[in-house]
């Protein structure tokens, strides 16, 4: 363990997963950031995956896709949203990243003939990725995901004892628990949380400051009396009642002064805190709007049983809805099945303003998603296809307007005639290896516009893109043939088949934007006088929108749907 002066706070969550941690992490780290500190962030998951990019969506929710190709939980999407920086590697581990480190050292002879145990070895892990996150920093919060009380996160748990008792004044618990409010009894009951905190002090630790999740805040005195219960003084007692919005948190944290407690408990300057931007953000998401704009995502991630899962698209809804809001349009999203439209036709679109086809994987619910692309392309309903919504868009185009009916994706059909998204040999400068014989694009890369292009209007009026001159390119042999340069994040196997380009073209597909070097169709559209706003992507601009920015496809696409 290295000596710092980085403050280290850590967030545990106890009753039940889905409190919101992540939230809590980000309105207190945000509050912090405004004061003036350099404030950082880890989130640490249990599991035994690597990234999270293997895990289904209907699982553990959408992958949190990250500029250096990092994978992660969304909670790096919030913190993104929050602290308005970018999240990667440093800022997310988890338990298989750790074993594997500890096993693969060991295999190395790395400890010297020791025996390798869970205690040091593993914990020893777990601190030093998380001070490795807080260098440079001021203050790192680390939020340990799961309950307290689950095996799988219990060694997160003494990384954190093991830093408190060797690091005295500089680690801080936040505890953050539920308190149901049962409707036959009228009340909020706290045993649940004086149980959790019960197992927190099983594990030789006691949480300076209690965060509490209800329906409503509990009274003063209720608060006190909890916190007698727990150790914890009546005033570092937190609520973080259910709201219209996440992003009034850390509003009601300042009221609250939690973040002043906090700096206190730490000997740490009181500097100035400015919530004027934050208000006007507020202040616009709960705006009274008599316009709404009716979305459809037609999708394959929805039903986990008798229930819907929206978390497993949480960056694209929360996309639309930062569009919306800076457009004072009130957000109606639809969650189609494509697997429905398959059983009971294309009549479940009917209605919708716009219509979204988001990344996928496989070959189910794939004919639905090619019924709603066909759908919007031919009632002129506007259209934004994202990564598999682009490569579908082009099998689409394929089979009902070029006349090539077997046109399919490899992903679907390796041995069709016609394969218009097909694989590529791997090759280093463009792909990330993900395992044995699996390949993939993640991470940010650069494209370019045709400056004609609708897409590139739109970057242009927002003003997310570059210029690029030509003498530029030519000394540095770039092929593309357009001059607008964008980035976007990408997370992908399979790639556009050029040798249908010029085909797709001959009909009237526009290929907006490509990779520098000319070999990847990165963008996708047809013409003004075919459709109003069809615009596909290979890449994955919902990950990169913000409340306070929201990202200029989507703002386009909102802009012509409420139309």
């Amino acid at each position: 363990m290295i000596k710092t002066n980085t403050k280290y706070i850590f967030v545990s969550g106890g009753v039940l997963s889905g409190l919101g941690k992540g939230v809590v992490a980000a309105s207190l780290g945000w509050l912090l950031q405004n004061r003036g500190y350099k404030v950082g962030v880890i989130k640490c998951e249990n599991y035994l995956n690597v990234d999270s990019g293997t895990i289904n969506p209907i699982e553990h929710g959408d992958p949190f896709l990250c500029e250096d190709g990092l994978e992660a939980d969304m909670d790096l999407g919030t913190y993104e949203r929050f602290f308005n920086w970018e999240m990667g590697q440093r800022n997310f581990t988890t338990m298989g990243q750790i074993y594997k480190t500890v096993i693969d050292r060991e295999r190395s002879f790395g400890y010297d003939g020791e025996d390798v145990e869970a205690i040091p070895h593993v914990s020893d892990e777990i601190i030093e990725r998380i001070q490795r996150a807080g260098e440079g920093t001021n203050i790192l919060i680390i939020e340990l995901g799961g309950t307290a009380g689950e095996y799988q996160n219990m060694l997160y748990y003494e990384a954190c004892r093991i830093m408190k008792a060797k690091m005295p004044g500089q680690v801080v618990n936040v505890h953050v628990s539920y308190v149901p409010l049962p409707k036959h009894i009228g009340e909020p009951k706290t045993m649940p949380t004086q149980q959790s905190i019960r197992t927190v002090m099983s594990m030789g630790l006691q949480p300076e400051f209690l965060v509490l999740r209800s329906e409503a805040i509990l009274d003063k005195r209720r608060r006190y009396l909890l916190g007698l219960k727990c150790s914890v003084p009546g005033d570092n007692v937190m609520m973080s009642p259910d709201l219209d919005t996440i992003y009034e948190l850390p509003l009601l944290f300042a009221k609250q002064e939690f973040d002043k407690r906090v700096l206190k408990h730490f000997k740490m300057n009181l500097k100035k805190l400015d919530l004027k931007g934050w208000r006007i953000i507020v202040r616009k998401i709960k705006a009274k709007r008599t316009k709404k704009v009716k979305i459809a995502i037609a999708g394959k991630y929805f039903a986990t049983g008798d229930y819907q899962l929206a978390d497993s698209y949480a960056a694209l809804i929360e996309s639309i809805k930062h569009a919306c809001w800076h457009q004072g349009i009130e957000p109606d999203i639809s969650f189609v099945n494509t697997e429905d439209i398959e059983k009971k036709g294309i009549k479940i679109l009917h209605g919708h303003d716009g219509i979204i086809v988001p990344i996928g994987w496989g070959a189910r619910g794939v004919e639905g998603k090619i019924a709603a692309i066909k759908y919007a392309r031919e009632k002129k309903v506007p259209y934004l296809g994202l990564c598999y919504g682009m490569q579908l868009a082009c099998v689409e185009f394929a089979r009902n307007v070029v006349g090539l009916k077997d046109a399919t994706t490899a992903e679907i059909d390796n041995k069709a005639e016609h394969q218009i998204i097909h694989d590529i040999p791997m090759d280093k400068k463009y792909q990330f290896i993900k395992g044995e014989g699996v390949s993939m694009r993640l991470g940010a890369y650069d494209c370019y516009l045709l400056d004609s292009s609708l897409a590139a209007k739109i970057y242009i009026k927002h003003k997310h893109c570059k210029k690029i001159s030509q003498s530029y390119k030519v000394k540095n042999k770039i092929k593309a043939e357009g001059n607008i340069k964008i980035s976007e994040r990408h997370r992908h196997r399979f790639e556009f088949n050029n040798a249908y380009r010029e085909k797709l073209a001959e009909h009237g597909m526009i290929f907006s934007g490509t990779s520098p070097d000319n070999f990847f169709v990165e963008m996708i559209e047809l013409p003004k006088k075919i459709h109003p706003f069809f615009i596909a992507t290979q890449g994955h601009p919902e990950y990169k929108s913000r409340p306070s920015e929201p990202h200029p496809l989507f703002e386009e696409f909102i802009r012509f749907a409420a139309k």
